[in-house]
């Protein structure tokens, strides 16, 4: 079995015996070739009767062998013998007689051993010098058979890439989709037309021709199309778009041609393509001939998107996360009509997604999805079901019965933050610096308004990381304003402004590279996407020249001038600066909340946010009541 607990597929027997037979074809062509082509060591001498005879007489003749019904003699000397030109110590002689009986009669007469043995059949000999060839002739029709049947195997559409889901056999359906009620609706509507084409047609109505799923991975688009495989009662074909991608010529287009002749055949019928980008990439301007076998496959996709009615019954369904790499052809009306964009989920999709997903498992009476949804923002439905699935793992190594709370909480932060790694040995000095690190992020997170409320603060080594101040919304956002961006700027610089405080300048650690990165490519979003800049104005920045994007042709950007580029540079610049004195004053005003914080932290490892808070307020700090529009400008 499988480590998922599915059976192996068994190997077809036909398969089994054909391996057999092919290794008894290899190791009877070994024998027949060495038994063919091995020269055979015959050490005997042609000699004649006459010196045949005068050796017999001088008894030099150690023993013969008599072949019977033939008129040969072998024979071996006691002594080596020159004869002729050759030395002698086994040899063959023709008797030129029928009766052998003088011969053995004077061999007697010297005292010569006689063994007489029986000459093989002709036929037998025929036998085994013909059987070598047969077989080697055999082996060479069975290569070009196989040959043949690989070429015809390339080149057939049919017996590569395509997989029929039957309609008539569901396994996964809508009710096994939860969120996405749009996208739903959408293909629900698509299956309704293929079932009842009159009912839309009545009134002039006609069925899109293609439709394409698009969102970021682990959203479900994959998981649609199964749906439509199980709600819908027409056959369903299914392919990846890697699988018209092939080393031969030709192979992409031959596929394209036979899948929509089966979708044709068949219909009414739906066809899904996986991974759309694989195929559908903007074709090239010429630069380079490397993807010509791709582009000729996404030509021959276009001319049988066009090819066929849309009254002919036959859906093409697409999904990708890339549709900004797709050729514009792909995506104008009548080849893809209809696109079904599929977002992360929300909070209410996130908690149906649970719900589907804790089904299998078996559940404790204090586990509330709600809450568990309202703390999961940004997770896609795979990164869901990845929670659960861990929570169920927890649960059974700590020998439960049913998953709780708790297994969900670790199981969140694993997901979330990443595994503990408490073998993970940290020197007291280490451990000290982490403490005050982190305690500078929650401290300037919890003292600056309109920021995402603090969830968990640890110095347990996480992942890639020695600490982690973790801050979740308690709602879904959409947008951000200046102040909560600027907010973020100085929680960002908030580890590195304590380790300063605490242990002076020289005492900083590279702890806070990461926060470095992500401050300065926020400040430099604001700055040039965000229009977020008094000096700059709500301009969009490009970068400083033309731009090879993957898959597509050479885009020319508008170039930023010299002069623009310093102004960015020093904007961003302005930016961090500032947020940084913002959380150094922050953190020098609340000294007394910050050692707190630390101490608690190498105490207990990890403070949720009802600790941080409670230990913020016991140190005299107050935490603000501003609204987010009140706060930073």
């Amino acid at each position: 079995m499988k480590r998922d607990g599915s059976r192996q597929p068994r190997r077809p027997r036909g398969s089994l015996l054909r391996r057999v037979g092919a290794w008894l074809l290899l190791v009877v062509t070994a024998v027949m070739a060495v038994r063919l082509f091995a020269p055979t060591r015959d050490q005997r001498v042609e000699i004649s009767y006459t010196d045949a005879v005068g050796e017999i007489d001088r008894g030099n003749v150690a023993e013969v062998e008599l072949v019977t019904a033939t008129q040969v003699l072998n024979g071996t000397l006691k002594t080596p013998t020159r004869i002729g030109s050759e030395d002698v110590r086994e040899f063959r002689v023709t008797v030129p007689f029928v009766d052998p009986a003088p011969l053995v009669a004077r061999l007697e007469a010297r005292g010569v051993p006689i063994r007489a043995t029986r000459q093989s059949s002709s036929l037998i000999n025929i036998l085994f010098g013909i059987i070598p060839w047969v077989v080697l002739a055999g082996i060479w029709f069975f290569m070009v058979r196989q040959m043949r049947g690989g070429a015809e195997r390339a080149l057939s559409f049919g017996q590569v890439g395509t997989r029929t889901v039957a309609g008539e056999r569901p396994q996964v359906t809508f009710a096994d989709v939860a969120g996405a009620e749009e996208a739903k609706a959408e293909l629900q509507e698509v299956i309704e037309f293929l079932k009842d084409p009159a009912r839309f047609q009545r009134i002039g109505g006609h069925l899109p021709k293609g439709v394409l799923i698009v969102g970021p991975p682990g959203t479900g688009k994959t998981l649609l199309a199964r749906a439509v495989a199980g709600e819908a009662v027409v056959p369903f074909y299914s392919i990846s778009g890697s699988d018209f991608v092939e080393l031969f010529v030709g192979v992409g287009a031959a596929r394209v041609r036979h899948l929509f002749e089966q979708g044709k055949a068949n219909a009414p019928s739906i066809i899904f393509i996986d991974e759309l980008d694989a195929v559908g990439r903007q074709r090239s301007v010429g630069l380079t001939t490397a993807h010509e076998e791709r582009e000729q496959t996404l030509n021959q996709l276009l001319v049988e998107l066009d090819g066929f009615q849309p009254t002919e019954g036959v859906v093409v369904l697409a999904a990708t996360n890339r549709p900004d790499v797709l050729d514009p052809a792909l995506l104008r009306p009548g080849r893809f009509d209809r696109q079904i964009v599929v977002e992360l989920p929300d909070l209410r999709a996130r908690e149906q997604i649970l719900g589907v997903h804790v089904r299998h498992i078996r559940l404790a009476a204090d586990v509330d999805l709600a809450v568990i949804a309202r703390a999961t923002p940004g997770l896609s439905g795979a990164d869901l079901a990845n929670l659960v699935n861990e929570a169920a793992l927890f649960a059974a190594r700590r020998s439960k019965e049913a998953a709780d709370r708790q297994d969900f909480e670790d199981a969140k932060d694993k997901v979330m933050l990443g595994m503990e790694r408490r073998s993970l040995v940290l020197t007291p000095e280490e451990r000290r610096l982490t403490a005050y690190h982190e305690a500078g992020h929650a401290l300037v997170t919890v003292l600056t308004p309109g920021l995402d409320p603090i969830q968990k603060v640890t110095i347990i080594p996480r992942g890639r990381t020695l600490g982690v101040t973790f801050a979740l919304p308690e709602e879904d956002r959409h947008s951000h304003p200046r102040s909560y961006l600027l907010g973020r700027l100085s929680v960002a610089y908030g580890g590195r402004a304590a380790e300063e405080i605490a242990f002076g300048p020289d005492r900083v650690s590279t702890g806070a590279a990461n926060d470095l990165r992500q401050a300065t490519e926020l400040a430099r979003r604001m700055v040039t996407e965000f229009g977020m800049s008094d000096a700059i104005g709500p301009v969009s920045v490009g970068g400083p020249g033309e731009v090879m994007l993957w898959g597509r042709e050479v885009i020319p950007q508008h170039a930023t001038s010299p002069h623009m580029a310093d102004l960015v540079d020093e904007e961003v610049r302005r930016l961090v600066r500032e947020a940084s004195a913002r959380a150094r004053a922050l953190i020098a005003d609340h000294r007394p909340a910050l050692d707190a914080l630390a101490a608690a932290l190498l105490e207990h490892e990890t403070l949720d946010r009802a600790e941080v808070e409670a230990i913020i307020t016991g140190a005299g700090a107050e935490q603000p009541e501003e609204s987010p529009a009140e706060c930073l400008t």
